[in-house]
């Protein structure tokens, strides 16, 4: 028997054996500085979804999903708001890029990023040189890294996300 609630591909994942691709999705996000040049990336609860799967246990920036009829300024805001309690500033548009994730070998999603360079707002409270940051349900952890700081998380730091901060121009790999 079928489950009355509508099937959604990113609470419930594919059962095998009907594999069900998700499809292209728009993620809308942003690379955080603050005043001091640091910036703000987070951690996922740790989940078996395919969807968050790509991305567990590592360092990325905050964003997600674009709502249905949202524009892209206003998702990564809402995206950053819901998983740090920050509100922020969009700076300057960043070239988008794609990703396609597979689960089990298969194609399962495919991510087109749409990102931001931001700022947080001034006014925001501060503990310790630093704008206080509250993390949302799906959110794990959120700090601020320096520069150096960002380069010796090594492979924690996503792929994905190195690529946005070089991107940004805020690191560069080289």
């Amino acid at each position: 028997m079928r489950s009355s609630r509508p099937f959604h591909p990113f609470t419930h994942p594919p059962i095998h054996p009907s594999f069900v691709p998700v499809g292209i999705r728009v993620g809308a996000g942003a690379v955080v500085l603050d005043s001091q040049g640091r910036v703000l990336p987070v951690k996922h609860h740790p989940s078996d979804s395919p969807r968050k799967y790509f991305w567990k246990g590592k360092w990325i920036c905050p964003g997600g999903m674009l709502d249905f009829g949202e524009s892209l300024e206003d998702g990564a805001r809402r995206e950053v708001k819901e998983e740090t309690g920050l509100d922020i500033e969009l700076v300057r548009a960043l070239a988008p890029s794609d990703r396609v994730v597979r689960w089990k070998g298969k194609k399962y999603l495919q991510v087109i990023y749409i990102d931001f360079l931001a700022r947080v707002k001034e006014g925001a409270p501060e503990r310790d040189g630093r704008a206080v940051v509250e993390t949302g349900d799906d959110v794990g952890s959120a700090r601020w890294f320096s520069k150096a700081e960002l380069r010796a998380l090594g492979e924690e730091l996503h792929q994905d996300t190195r690529a946005l901060l070089e991107r940004a121009g805020v690191l560069v790999w080289g």
